[in-house]
């Protein structure tokens, strides 16, 4: 037996035309012509999401990719791209990819790949609809929720000369197969009345990677201050941040977003000198209405932030009422290092997983030491104790000693900046969860006020209204969370359904929770949500399948355990909900 060939673990994106021979036989030459100019459209997508086109076989496509974000943000934008071409063909001209994307094990060998990776993707394009990606759950676990997608489970599959039944999963492009309320890139918002602003990534443009949170740190920087000012709406950071990496038309980010303006810029950071380019644009015309070049040493960089957050300010005739004068030119850190600490901690956590707690709480413990008044140092450390806390792994005692640190740490945030909304929404949480509820309802209407732009503490804002016996101010504040945020995290859908059902809006529970699901098929928290609601609008039927798949996920789920901890002014709640899981056969 020989040496087993070397493989390497890819992203795979094969792609087919749906119909082909049917084409050819109705206008050979339209078709071929038409096919050229798709593939040239594909090669090109692919290479600027840095893979590599593989081979050509006829009508099909395949393509490796080192990053399975790479590949699927090349899916989504040859499908996207080639629907506004073919609108513009005749029906007999119009072509549709089904494509197929996988991660797994390649050989590689002159010049192609090859192994059961690469087969499984060809199979999964089979399954796509014309015009639609279909992933294996490799793909869909490994992306998690980055790229803000909606994913159709259609179960084990068993496909052609592969062994195993593989797990599919239909991506959603079209905005009809999202929830009302749910955007994706692709779709059209209307701008509101008062001026409204899209801040897109800064591209790093250093030589070296590892500064990409440099860039991405001055971006949210700005995005913060900006987020202060009540009379404007700006877009939050988990919606503009779906754009990096991509070359967009400013025109297309104004309609998914719902905006006016548009800004980009870029980050070049060389030794101890940082040079920034930004530019402000109209996104209904393209037109520049003001563009600027920084050239600073790097001991600048938080003055040359407030500079160009004032002139986007000055630019668009934003007046600022006078508390937010002093929260908009407050600055939480002027020590770089500290600032950069943060940064790290806080793109750990955005990529939140249980085993980077300790680093994060290392780097935020630096950047404590570094500058011990550094409020959103102090306000996320609350955050992270919080996880802890709510987290079941740990054990009591270790839960209990982050109960403590979540509320010593935000109050100590608050110590160093009054105004620091996410300190106030941790303690929000804390007051809910102690049943202080006069107390949490004071704290969630102060984010409101400190932070009228801020998606992310508006929707705990919002949680925390609705436990409180306030879903009248929750209903309206998770609303404007989500349009604040368009590509929403999966976490608003779960405030957006415990929302409605508190505020008596069954249908509209289910429908969050359905959303929330098929997003994410093993989210547990989505299906007990989905079985409550269910159970509450008397689909007795479709509660029980659910329950059976909330104990597929969790077989030790009880409803005693799950709700011994739930807190809501109304005691009568926390039995409505036990009682609804009860109806549908989840075990007390």
């Amino acid at each position: 037996m020989g040496d087993r060939l070397p493989r390497k673990l890819a992203a795979i994106l094969y792609a087919d035309v749906a119909e082909y021979s049917r084409l050819t036989g109705e206008d050979e030459d339209a078709t071929h012509r038409a096919l050229s100019k798709h593939l040239d459209l594909i090669s090109a997508t692919v290479e600027s999401h840095r893979g590599e086109v593989k081979h050509y076989a006829g009508d099909a496509v395949l393509a490796k990719f080192d990053a399975v974000i790479d590949a699927m943000s090349s899916a989504v934008e040859i499908q996207r791209e080639l629907q506004l071409r073919n609108a513009e063909l005749p029906d007999k001209c119009r072509l549709q990819f089904r494509i197929g994307v996988n991660s797994g094990d390649v050989i590689e060998d002159r010049g192609d790949i090859y192994g059961d990776g690469v087969n499984v993707a060809a199979r999964l394009e089979t399954l796509a609809d014309p015009g639609g990606i279909c992933v294996s759950d490799a793909v869909r676990i490994a992306l998690g929720n980055k790229l803000g997608l909606i994913y159709e489970d259609l179960g084990e599959q068993q496909v052609k000369n592969i062994a195993e039944a593989v797990r599919a999963f239909n991506v959603a492009l079209d905005t009809e197969s999202g929830r009302k309320n749910f955007s994706l890139p692709g779709s059209v918002l209307k701008p509101p009345d008062e001026p409204s602003i899209a801040v897109l990534p800064f591209t790093n443009m250093s030589n070296d990677p590892e500064q990409e949170f440099f860039s991405d740190g001055i971006t949210e920087d700005i995005i913060t201050a900006l987020s202060r000012v009540s009379s404007m709406m700006v877009i939050a950071r988990n919606s503009t941040f779906v754009y990096k990496g991509t070359a967009v038309d400013v025109k297309q980010v104004g309609r998914e977003q719902g905006v006016r303006y548009v800004l980009e810029g870029s980050v070049r950071k060389a030794g101890n000198r940082v040079r920034i380019t930004a530019q402000l644009i109209d996104a209904f015309t393209g037109q520049h209405i003001w563009a600027e070049r920084y050239d600073r040493d790097l001991e600048d960089i938080f003055t040359l932030q407030d500079e160009i957050t004032q002139k986007i300010v000055s630019e668009l005739d934003i007046r600022l009422l006078k508390g937010e004068q002093a929260r908009f030119w407050s600055s939480s850190t002027d020590n770089l290092e500290a600032w950069e600490s943060y940064r790290l901690a806080r793109d750990l956590m955005d990529r939140y997983h249980a085993d980077d707690i300790p680093e994060i709480k290392r780097l935020l413990n630096r950047a404590i030491e570094l500058d011990p008044n550094y409020a959103a140092a102090w306000a996320m450390l609350s955050g992270v104790n919080f996880h802890v806390a709510e987290d079941a792994r740990y054990s009591d005692e270790e839960r209990a000693q982050a109960t403590r640190a979540n509320l010593e740490y935000a109050e100590r945030a608050l110590e160093c900046d009054p105004a620091c909304a996410s300190a106030h929404s941790m303690l929000a949480l804390h007051y809910l969860n102690m049943k202080n509820f006069d107390k949490a309802m004071e704290m969630a209407d102060k984010v409101m006020e400190l932070a009228p732009n801020n998606a992310s503490v508006i929707a705990i804002s919002a949680i925390v209204s609705s436990k409180c016996g306030r879903p009248e101010y929750a209903l309206e504040r998770i609303r404007k969370a989500m349009r604040l945020c368009p590509v929403y995290p999966l976490w608003f859908l779960s405030a957006l359904g415990q929302v409605s059902r508190l505020s008596g809006r069954i249908d509209d529970a289910i429908e969050a929770y359905h959303e929330m699901v098929r997003r994410d098929p093993d989210h547990l928290e989505g299906h007990i949500g989905l079985t409550d609601a269910l159970s509450e609008a008397d689909r007795l039927d479709e509660a029980k399948k659910t329950a059976l798949v909330v104990l597929r996920i969790n077989p030790e789920f009880s409803i005693a355990e799950y709700t011994e901890n739930l807190s809501f002014r109304d005691p009568s709640q926390v039995d409505r909900f036990a009682g609804g899981l009860r109806k549908a056969g989840l075990p007390d």
